[in-house]
């Protein structure tokens, strides 16, 4: 049972450099950068980890179980439709600067929806390479699922505390300069939207 916690602590920590790869950061910060309270951006990394690690865990399982591999061409489809929901996510950030409306507080279910769908898809984009990991690092049904459940905490913790952060600046400037946090939550849109252009071509390079 020894041999098994450090496979377990490499797959937590794995977890959290996982978390923020360019992708998962980019889609998450269009949402952290418009929420009204620190809490709110902590929540939305907490529900895309979750919707991040139900995802790996139903299809990583079922494939782990049925020894099977996801075909590289539905695999790069997958990236893909990342790369369109990035941009689409930018669009919707840029559009919500230019409308006079406000959001409340009847929007956070809304936002935990929207993150944990977007957590999501980055699972479903991402099934095919956690399944090729799992099975070359441990071996057994209940191996693979522990370290599946440990690699989605350390994705959990690792965006939580990355959209907490993030929130920080777009927080205190909503509090005191209306003007300047409608000029940040822009950039980052159409960088989000820029970012999403470039993982759309460059998927659709390699298909």
């Amino acid at each position: 049972m020894g041999a098994i916690w450090p496979v377990l602590l490499f797959g937590l920590l794995l977890g959290m450099k996982h978390a923020t790869e360019p992708d998962h950061v980019i889609a998450v910060s269009t949402i952290a950068s418009r929420t009204k309270k620190l809490s709110l951006s902590s929540l939305a990394g907490m529900f895309w980890g979750i919707g991040h690690t139900l995802t790996l865990l139903v299809v990583g399982m079922a494939m782990i179980a049925f020894e099977r591999q996801i075909p590289e061409q539905v695999a790069s489809y997958l990236e893909m439709a990342v790369g369109v929901m990035i941009v689409i996510l930018g669009i919707a950030s840029f559009r919500s600067t230019m409308s006079t409306d406000h959001h409340h507080h009847g929007d956070i279910h809304h936002l935990h929806i929207k993150s944990t769908l977007i957590g999501i898809i980055h699972g479903l984009a991402g099934s095919a390479g956690m399944v090729l990991l799992t099975m070359t690092t441990v071996k057994g049904t209940w191996m693979a699922l522990s370290f599946i459940l440990i690699f989605g905490l350390g994705t959990v913790i690792g965006m939580m505390l990355f959209t907490t952060f993030l929130g920080v600046p777009f927080v205190w400037m909503k509090a005191r300069q209306q003007a300047m946090n409608q000029w940040m939550v822009k950039t980052v849109s159409l960088i989000s939207i820029a970012y999403g252009v470039y993982y759309i071509y460059h998927i659709a390079t390699e298909i």
